[in-house]
C-alpha cells in the first residue's frame, strides 16, 4: 500500500490499471490493424489522431471499469459473478460513453465497424491480466509476515484482520507477543516468547518478519520497548501502529485503537485556505454539470411526488453542519406526509414503511439527494463529505459515540465514504461504524478522494441502491 494525495492504494491495484490501459490500448491497434487489413488497405489514419483515440478509449473503458468497481480490493474475492460477466456492463457503459466522446470531438477516430473487434480483443486481455494477478497473488513469495505486539482484544482483532485477507492481499500473523499486565484474548498456541538474551530483532530475523503491528492497548508506565522498536526500524524493517494498521487496511479510523494523542499529533486533519479554495471550486463545478444534465429528471420526479398523495413535493429538514451550525437540508419527500407523526425523530431504515412507492425508487436511485444541490450553492454543504445528521441524534451520538463531533469539523455532503463504504444506518452501532469512514475522510480528504467517491457513488446508483 502507498499514498496518493493522503489516500490508501493498493500498489498491486495501480499496477493492474496501468496494465489493462495498456492491454485495452493495444487492443485498439490490434483492432484498427485488422480492420484496414480486411478492407484491403494497410493505410492507416495519421499516427497522432489513432494514438489520442487509443487513449480516448482506454480512459473511457478504465473508468467503466472503476464505476462498477473492478478496481477495488474486494472485487475478486466476489464470486458472485465470473470477470468476464462483470465486463459486460463495463463495456456497455463504455461504448454508451464512446459514442458519446465521437459526438463531442468528431476528429476522433473510433470505427464502429472496429469496436466489436476490440472489445474482444480487450476482454481476452484483461481476463488473462486478472487471472494472472489472481494467481500470482496466491504465491506465498508476495505472503506478508507480521508479528503482533500485544495479546488484549486489539491485538486480537488487528491479527483477525491480517488473516482475513483483502483480495490481492495477503499477511501471515506468526504470532503475538505478550506485553506486562495485558489479558490473553488471542489463541494460546499462538503467543510468542523472547528466548532469555534474545532480542526483538532477532526474533523477527527468526521468524523472518517484515513488520510488527504494535497493538498494546494501555502504554503507560513505558510498556514497550521503544529501543527495540527502533533497532528493528532501523534495520528497514516496518513498526506500525494499530491505528495505522486499521487505516490503511480498512480506509478507516478505528474509535477502539485511537489514542487521543494520535488524532492530534498525526498527519492529516488538513483544512488550510488552499484545500478550502479548490473543494470549493470542485464543488461548484460538479454540481452545476450534474444540475444542468438532470434539471429534465428533476421535473419528472417533482410531478411524480406530487401526483402521488398530493402532499408538498420538497422536504426540509434541520441537520447539523459545518462546526455544529444547523441548516434546512432541501430533498424530494420520499415518505409519507405523516412519516413522524408522533414527533419523536426516528433512524431511516431499509425498506422503511413510511416510504413511498415514488420515494422507494428515488431513494434507491438517490434521485431524492439532488435537490441539495442548491445547499451546496449556498454553501451550507459540500458535494462530498460526511452526511448531514439531525440534531436529536446528533446529541444522542455524542454522548454515546468517541470523537464523533469530529465529523463535523467540515463541510457535511451529498455524498461521501461512508455512504459508499457502508450501508444504511438505523442504529448507534451503525452511526460508529460510518463515523470511523468520516473519521478517514476528515483526515485524507482530498480531490482526488473526492473524484475516487463519486465513482463509487455511480456504482452505488446503479447497482446497490440508496444507501
Amino acid at each position: 500500500m502507498f499514498k496518493i494525495a493522503n489516500h490508501y492504494v493498493s500498489k498491486v491495484v495501480v499496477l493492474l490499471l496501468f496494465l489493462e490501459f495498456f492491454i485495452l490500448i493495444g487492443a485498439f491497434y490490434a483492432g484498427a490493424d485488422l480492420t484496414f487489413f480486411d478492407r484491403g488497405t494497410l493505410i492507416l489514419p495519421e499516427p497522432a489522431r489513432l494514438l489520442a483515440s487509443s487513449l480516448v478509449f482506454a480512459g473511457i473503458i478504465v473508468f467503466s471499469m472503476s464505476a462498477l468497481g473492478m478496481y477495488q480490493l474486494d472485487f475478486e474475492v466476489d464470486k458472485r459473478m465470473p470477470v468476464l460477466l462483470w465486463l459486460l456492463p463495463s463495456f456497455f457503459m463504455g461504448f454508451c460513453l464512446i459514442m458519446l466522446a465521437c459526438f463531442l470531438a468528431p476528429t476522433l477516430y473510433i470505427d464502429r465497424s472496429t469496436l466489436p473487434l476490440v472489445f474482444a480483443f480487450s476482454a481476452g486481455g484483461i481476463v488473462l491480466a486478472r487471472a494472472t494477478f489472481l494467481r500470482t497473488s496466491q504465491s506465498p513469495l508476495l505472503e506478508s509476515r507480521i508479528l503482533v505486539m500485544g495479546t488484549g482484544q486489539l491485538a486480537a482483532k488487528c491479527g483477525e484482520l491480517a488473516q482475513s485477507g483483502s483480495g490481492y492481499r495477503k499477511y501471515k500473523v506468526v504470532g503475538y507477543l505478550p506485553m506486562a499486565s495485558e489479558e490473553v484474548c488471542v489463541p494460546a498456541n499462538r503467543v510468542i516468547e523472547l528466548a532469555p538474551g534474545q532480542t526483538l530483532l532477532q526474533l523477527a530475523q527468526n521468524l523472518r518478519v517484515s513488520e510488527i503491528v504494535v497493538s498494546v492497548q494501555n502504554r503507560r508506565g513505558g510498556v514497550l520497548p521503544i529501543r527495540e522498536l527502533l533497532e528493528f526500524k532501523l534495520h528497514g524493517l516496518k513498526v506500525t501502529d494499530t491505528s495505522d494498521f486499521f487505516e490503511r487496511e480498512t480506509c478507516q479510523i478505528r474509535v477502539e485503537s485511537v489514542q487521543p494523542s494520535w488524532l492530534v499529533f498525526n498527519r492529516g486533519f488538513d483544512q488550510g485556505m488552499l484545500r478550502r479554495l479548490m473543494k470549493r471550486g470542485f464543488d461548484l463545478t460538479v454540481s452545476a454539470v450534474i444540475m444542468v444534465l438532470t434539471l429534465p429528471l428533476m421535473l419528472v420526479t417533482a410531478l411524480c411526488v406530487a401526483a402521488e398523495d398530493g402532499g408538498p413535493v420538497f422536504y426540509q429538514q434541520e441537520r447539523v453542519g459545518k462546526n455544529g451550525v444547523t441548516f434546512k437540508v432541501l430533498k424530494f419527500r420520499s415518505m409519507g406526509i405523516a412519516a413522524e407523526q408522533a414527533g419523536k425523530p426516528q433512524w431511516a431504515q431499509a425498506n422503511d414503511p413510511r416510504i413511498t412507492r415514488v420515494g422507494n425508487v428515488i431513494r434507491k436511485l438517490r434521485i431524492d439527494e439532488l435537490p441539495q444541490l442548491l445547499n451546496v450553492f449556498k454553501g451550507e454543504m459540500s458535494f462530498v463529505g460526511p452526511r448531514p445528521e439531525r440534531p436529536y441524534f446528533v446529541e444522542q451520538l455524542n454522548q454515546e459515540v468517541p470523537y464523533y463531533n469530529a465529523r463535523h469539523s467540515i463541510k457535511p455532503g451529498i455524498t461521501g465514504w461512508a455512504q459508499v463504504r457502508y450501508g444504511y444506518g438505523a442504529s448507534v452501532e451503525d452511526a460508529v461504524q460510518k463515523l470511523q469512514y468520516d473519521l478517514y475522510y476528515v483526515k485524507n480528504n482530498s480531490l482526488f478522494l473526492d473524484f475516487l467517491i463519486l465513482i463509487d457513488t455511480l456504482k452505488v446508483v446503479m447497482f446497490r441502491g440508496g444507501r
